[in-house]
């Protein structure tokens, strides 16, 4: 299980609602989530 960086519930790793990030698999509850990290992956990655 990964943990959605924006709201924090946990996701399966096989969703399609995914990002990647410098390298990094980043996977979401949603696409709501999704948009959110995508317009500023930087906020969330600290």
């Amino acid at each position: 299980m990964a943990i959605d960086v924006i709201c924090g519930m946990k996701v399966k790793e096989d969703t399609n609602i995914r990002s990647e990030f410098k390298g990094k698999t980043y996977y979401f509850c949603s696409e709501h989530c999704k948009k959110e990290f995508d317009r500023n992956p930087i906020k969330y990655t600290r």
